[in-house]
């Protein structure tokens, strides 16, 4: 049926639905009501209970969380090799004004969670939490606003979001990560070097690199590192280079196997996680709770944070000349934009369950300052760029 309706010219809807930059995001908040309401309505011990139910050496919340989301790392590594070799963040003109406003984004929020709970060691383990921007949540709202937003912005966000990806991924890896294990690290070790040898190999088929890569995830969830990671080491070695001498037009090895992920993680991986992990029960919570320092920290850190950090900078480096206004953008756009970058919904709950993965209690008050946070962020930005005119359309040629 797919190949009739390209066949008459006809668009195909499933493919225009996937294809929609803001199904992705539209998606995770329906997914992330959904599990609010499950998690307060009377299937909530049923909830509960399949997440903890033990599939092996894991628990169903584990094996979404170290197993699934490897997948989702995995197309992160994907999207970060590829930007910076062949995309937005190959030359250096491209990479300062993202690069600069990301390191900001990273560097407020935490200095404002330290701030909200300063004398809490305990706490401060989540400064981490809003290090990196949702990007399927940010292009959905931007997708809605339509022309407001000039292409140039949206690729600013994009490869924001891309190099904070790199530095929660960085932050994970050195922060997150306790009881190493000597001998699975050096067989770790040992796959990662025959990872590469394939790419300097010339290897060009990708069921090698699966192969050696499902092995690498087994090590490294029994190193003490956190497995997830494994999915960005397979992607930094999948090859960038095309087939010679099969074809001109021949996709290479790492664009064919971040097109057949895409979809199945935005779609498929990343919403079966933020369903597992959204989920807070409010009856065991008291009022007191929602207004901790944890829960007001995160919030005000996806919120103010984020704005500060990522609006500040960018600002800082326009006006300096370090930097240049993205092309056909102005100040009320870079705020909107700065805004939305305090949308950080599926990395931030995952570094959070990370951070509190002894205290269910400080998880739930985490997600609720992670829910909260998002959406007033993204309700602000939404409200800020709305209020910019669409731009006029140029005036028909005179006869």
């Amino acid at each position: 049926m797919a190949g009739l309706s390209r066949t008459l010219g006809r668009p195909n809807p499933s493919r225009a639905l996937f294809d929609n930059p803001a199904a992705g995001g539209l998606l995770l908040m329906l997914v992330a009501a959904l599990a609010l309401l499950v998690a307060n309505s009377p299937v909530a011990p049923a909830y509960f209970g399949v997440l903890s139910t033990y599939l092996g050496p894991l628990s169903v919340v584990h094996w979404i969380n170290d197993g699934l989301m490897a997948l989702f790392f995995l197309l992160v590594g994907l999207e970060i090799k590829r930007e910076v070799l062949q995309g937005q963040l190959s030359t250096w003109p491209g990479r300062v004004l993202p690069g600069l406003a990301a390191a900001g984004g990273m560097a407020v929020p935490a200095l404002v969670f330290v701030a909200f709970n300063w004398g809490n060691p305990t706490a401060l383990r989540g400064w981490a939490i809003p290090s990196a921007t949702d990007i399927a949540f940010a292009l959905g709202v931007l997708a809605l606003l339509g022309s407001r937003v000039p292409a140039s912005l949206k690729v600013f966000l994009t490869a924001l979001a891309i190099i904070d990806d790199f530095g929660a991924v960085l932050i994970i890896a050195v922060f997150y990560t306790s009881g190493l294990s000597l001998p699975a690290l050096g067989g770790a070790a040992l796959v990662l070097a025959a990872l590469w040898g394939l790419n300097r190999a010339g290897v060009l088929r990708l069921w090698p690199y699966l192969l050696l890569g499902a092995v690498l995830w087994v090590l490294v969830l029994r190193s003490g590192i956190h497995a997830t990671l494994a999915g960005v080491a397979i992607a930094f070695a999948i090859p960038l280079r095309s087939v010679s001498g099969v074809s001109p037009t021949a996709e290479a090895p790492l664009h064919r196997l971040e097109h057949r992920l895409h979809h199945w993680v935005m779609f498929g991986v990343v919403p079966v996680f933020g369903f597992a992990n959204a989920g807070v029960s409010f009856a065991g919570l008291t009022p007191a709770a929602l207004v901790d320092h944890l829960t007001l920290g995160v919030a005000a850190r996806l919120l103010l944070g984020k704005l500060v950090g990522v609006f500040g900078t960018a600002a800082l480096a326009i006006r300096l000349g370090v930097a240049v206004m993205p092309t056909g953008a102005g100040w009320r756009q870079l705020l909107g934009v700065s805004l939305l970058c305090g949308i950080g919904f599926t990395m931030s709950l995952f570094i959070g369950a990370l951070a509190f993965a002894a205290s269910p209690v400080l998880q739930d008050e985490v997600k609720i300052g992670i829910l909260a946070g998002s959406l007033l962020a993204g309700l602000a930005g939404w409200a800020v760029l709305q209020l910019v005119p669409e731009p006029r359309a140029a005036p028909a040629p005179a006869d």
